[in-house]
């Protein structure tokens, strides 16, 4: 496993960065699979491949906040990214990959997370929810509930309630996840950008369902402390940049 410590990027930054990870991982050009950490700068949103960005955003708020946002290569529901640490894997399945299936991979990944966050003395542990996941990406009417309503199995939970959220999405044998890992309580401005009759729902809703890491934390939020305690717990774990990454 090779861990890019990435930095900090723009919305459609980050998610060109991961369309070209998995890219590369069909192509059979990454040697090996690539665990990205990464953040958002400025703050942004990114939605499920999936989703309609014209029935879940309030577009022409964000124009005028001059919020960015983005599609993700993967499926899921709406993010509003900072205050968090966030993640893409890319491997191929199988042989040479971080498991044989797209389900276990998720399980694996997951163990993964919850081991470094429990190094870090954040009591996080597997969600025993559905196999299924969340559901559908959409409501039949208005918005769909946000990523951090509601949990699938094998993402994480603190206290009962929804730490991270994982999407993955496979293509010619490829394997792409993405996942948030919420630090504070910024995930909750989701609400300010959805079409105005959804507001006051998805505050509830985030406001029940997600959970933060930073009280557990202290004042060291970076990036680098969570690959430090990634590789903690992965034995052989590498770092470094995929080789012949484009990094413009």
């Amino acid at each position: 496993m090779l861990l890019w410590l990435d930095g900090a990027h723009d919305a459609p930054t980050n998610m060109a960065r991961d369309a070209e990870l998995l890219e590369r991982a069909a192509s059979g050009a990454l040697d090996g699979p690539v665990l990205r950490l990464f953040a958002f700068d400025p703050p942004g949103i990114t939605l499920g491949r999936a989703q309609d960005p014209a029935r879940e955003l309030h577009l022409a708020a964000l124009e005028r906040a001059r919020v960015r946002w983005a599609i993700r290569p993967t499926g899921g529901r709406a993010i509003w990214h900072e205050d968090e640490w966030t993640f893409s894997l890319v491997t191929v399945l199988g042989t040479g990959g971080w498991a044989d299936s797209a389900s276990a991979a998720y399980e694996r990944t997951g163990r993964l997370l919850a081991g470094a966050f429990q190094r870090l003395g954040v009591p996080a542990r597997l969600a025993p929810g559905s196999p299924r996941g969340v559901g559908a990406p959409r409501a039949r009417d208005g918005a769909a509930p946000p990523c951090f309503a509601s949990t699938a199995r094998h993402e994480l939970l603190l206290e009962g309630r929804k730490l991270a959220g994982i999407a993955q999405r496979v293509s010619c044998g490829a394997l792409l996840q993405q996942g948030s890992l919420l630090l504070g309580e910024a995930h909750m401005r989701l609400a300010e950008f959805v079409p105005a009759a959804d507001r006051e729902q998805r505050r509830r809703e985030l406001g029940d369902a997600a959970a933060v890491a930073g009280p557990w934390l202290g004042g060291d939020r970076s990036l680098a402390r969570l690959a430090d305690a990634i590789a903690s717990v992965l034995p052989g774990v590498r770092w470094g940049v995929p080789a012949g990454q484009a990094l413009a």
